[in-house]
């Protein structure tokens, strides 16, 4: 954690603030400030457990009134798992990218196209993120009221 320190500097009726660590300024090391190591190339959701994603996902398909059947509808069409397979790797707190490379993958995802967070998701590049990016897309158009049929890409 960082915390804002207040010095005088002499000759000055201002105060100017530095940030300094935590730790120094309560005189010791603080395990919470570190942060975690990840590879350049690495990005931090790809270590996080779906399952601490997914009551996010449920969270905002129910306060717009849909359920957690139609997350988890989304998730099977997506991923290729079946119900029984998606409740196991969210009981066993399954990374991202263990969860997708397990999935056998729905080849129509590639028909998901528009922005999520400001990103135009069939324009990732980086394979994972793009799968990640296809379930927000997901849980974004069901949250919208969207059909389950126009979700799922279906004719």
């Amino acid at each position: 954690m960082i915390t804002q320190r207040r010095e005088w500097h002499a000759g000055s009726d201002e105060h100017a603030a530095s940030y300094v660590p935590r730790h120094a300024v309560i005189g010791h090391a603080d395990p919470h400030d570190t942060v975690p190591s990840v590879a350049d190339d690495e990005h931090r959701i790809y270590s996080m457990s779906v399952a601490s994603v997914y009551v996010h996902y449920v969270a905002k398909a129910e306060r717009k009134g849909r359920t957690k059947a139609e997350v988890d509808e989304i998730l099977c069409w997506l991923t290729g798992f079946d119900q029984v397979t998606l409740d196991r790797h969210l009981a066993d707190e399954t990374d991202f990218r263990t969860f997708f490379e397990a999935a056998p993958l729905n080849p129509d995802r590639r028909m998901i196209t528009g922005v999520v967070c400001g990103v135009r998701v069939e324009d990732v590049e980086e394979p994972l993120m793009r799968e990640i990016r296809y379930a927000d897309k997901l849980i974004d158009e069901l949250a919208k009221g969207k059909s389950m049929e126009k979700i799922l890409r279906s004719d």
